[in-house]
C-alpha cells in the first residue's frame, strides 16, 4: 500500500512545529516505535484514514527520536495518536485503540473534509470491523488446532493458558497458538467475533470449542482426541 500525500514522517522538530503554525485546519498526529509491535497495527489504521481524509495532515513521528515533541505531548506509551489544533490538543488516544482512533478522527476532521463526523465514524468503523473480521477468520484457520492464549506455548502468562497448554501438550496435539497480549485489536475483537468473553480460547478446524473448563472435561471424557484431525495428532 503506498503512502499517501497527506501523511509526512517527522524528520525534524521544525517541521511539525512549522506545519502545526501554518495549519488552520485539525491535523493528526501518531507517535511510535520500531519495538512496538502493535504500532505496525496503528500506521496501517492512520494510513486508511489518510486516504479517506484527504485534507487532513497526517505526521509519523519515532517518539523515541524525539524527546522533546514526546515531551512536549506528554507521550508515556506508544502507540500514541494525538488530533491537534494549532497548540490545542482535541483528543488523544493511547495504546492499539482501532475504533477510538477511528472515532476521534472522524469527529475532530470530518467537517474540514465535508464528511459528516457521525456518517464518516460509522463507515470508518464498518469498514475496519470488516477488515478485522476477516483478519480474525484466517487466524482461526491458521492452524486446525488453534489456541488464543496470553503469552507464549513456552511462557504462558497465566494459570489458564499454562493449564490448557499444558492439556493439548500431554495428549501430544499439534497447535497454532496466538498471544493476545500483543495484539489489543484481535484481543477484544475475538471476544466478539465469537461471542466468548474469555481466554483462552480453543478452535478446532475453525470452529470455537470452548474455554479451559469446557476443554478440561473434554478432554477427561475422551472427547476432545476424538475431535482432533489426525494430522494434529504426533505420532
Amino acid at each position: 500500500m503506498s503512502i499517501p500525500g497527506n501523511v509526512i514522517q517527522v524528520q525534524n522538530e521544525k517541521e511539525l512545529r512549522s506545519a502545526l503554525e501554518e495549519k488552520s485546519q485539525e491535523v493528526v498526529i501518531f507517535f511510535w516505535a520500531s519495538w512496538a509491535e502493535q504500532c505496525k497495527q496503528i500506521e496501517s489504521v492512520i494510513d486508511d484514514l489518510a486516504t479517506k481524509y484527504s485534507k487532513t495532515q497526517f505526521f509519523k513521528i519515532e517518539a523515541e527520536s524525539f524527546e522533546d515533541i514526546s515531551e512536549a505531548y506528554e507521550i508515556n506509551a506508544v502507540p500514541t495518536v494525538i488530533v491537534a489544533k494549532k497548540a490545542k490538543i482535541l483528543a488523544r488516544v493511547e495504546g492499539a485503540n482501532v475504533a477510538e482512533v477511528v472515532q476521534q478522527v472522524a469527529t475532530n476532521c470530518g467537517a474540514a473534509n465535508g464528511v459528516g463526523s457521525q456518517q464518516s465514524a460509522a463507515e470508518s468503523s464498518s469498514e475496519f470491523k470488516q477488515d478485522l473480521n476477516t483478519r480474525l477468520k484466517g487466524l482461526i484457520e491458521r492452524a486446525p488446532v488453534m489456541v488464543f492464549i496470553k503469552g507464549t506455548a513456552a511462557q504462558p502468562r497465566c494459570g489458564f493458558s499454562k493449564k490448557i497448554i499444558g492439556m493439548l501438550n500431554e495428549q501430544n496435539i499439534k497447535y497454532g497458538y496466538f498471544d493476545i497480549l500483543t495484539d489489543e485489536q484481535v484481543r477484544q475483537g475475538l471476544k466478539e467475533y465469537s461471542d466468548w468473553p474469555t481466554y483462552p480460547q480453543l478452535y478446532i478446524n475453525g470452529e470455537l470449542v470452548g474455554g479451559v473448563d469446557i476443554v478440561s472435561e473434554m478432554t477427561e471424557s475422551g472427547e476432545l482426541i476424538e475431535m482432533i484431525p489426525e494430522e494434529s495428532i504426533a505420532k
